[in-house]
């Protein structure tokens, strides 16, 4: 009798999961961003227009447009709770992930899983525009916090500790 109880249960777990992702479906939102729509923010140096984030997606995802000079990069680090999936459109981005590097250029993209170590800077002769993608949304929380930091040089202890706080740590 206790295994049956168990059983029934068991199953109903699907149900309820299943139940929870229409809601979530169901609570979505068209959204038509326009280009140069978005919110503008200077991460450390890394120009980015927000696209989408977790509001409009229901916390499924963040978009993010990134605009930058050559020479513009970020550090090896790590995501504990985010994927990404980066796509250029213009340009040439070097994107070292898992011990690979590899020279993105326009129409490329990658995957960048959580847990996996990664970094990336913008070479060649032009600007590159690439398309951030993050799963699940709430890195844009961050981004926001670190673009609201004072100009200049930044503070690496600041940026480590807001970092650090939404489960992004940098590596040597």
């Amino acid at each position: 009798k206790a295994g049956a109880l168990a059983g029934t249960a068991f199953m109903a777990i699907p149900r309820a999961m299943a139940g929870t992702a229409k809601n979530v479906l169901n609570n979505l939102k068209p959204r038509i961003v326009r280009a140069g729509e978005g919110k503008t923010l200077n991460v450390i140096g890394d120009i980015q227009l927000v696209k989408l984030t977790g509001a409009d997606t229901n916390g499924l995802f963040t978009l993010i447009e990134e605009e930058n000079d050559p020479g513009v990069m970020i550090p090896p680090h790590v995501h504990d709770n985010e994927d990404e999936v980066f796509k250029v459109l213009e340009g040439e981005m070097e994107l070292t992930v898992g011990g690979e590097t590899t020279i993105l250029k326009a129409g490329d993209l990658a995957f960048g899983p959580r847990g996996v170590p990664h970094s990336w800077k913008i070479v060649g002769d032009k600007k590159a525009k690439v398309i951030l993608s993050v799963f699940p949304s709430g890195i844009e929380h961050m981004f926001e916090e670190l673009g609201s930091l004072p100009p200049g040089p930044p503070d690496l202890t600041r940026v480590a500790e807001i970092c650090g706080r939404y489960g992004i740590r940098f590596i040597q």
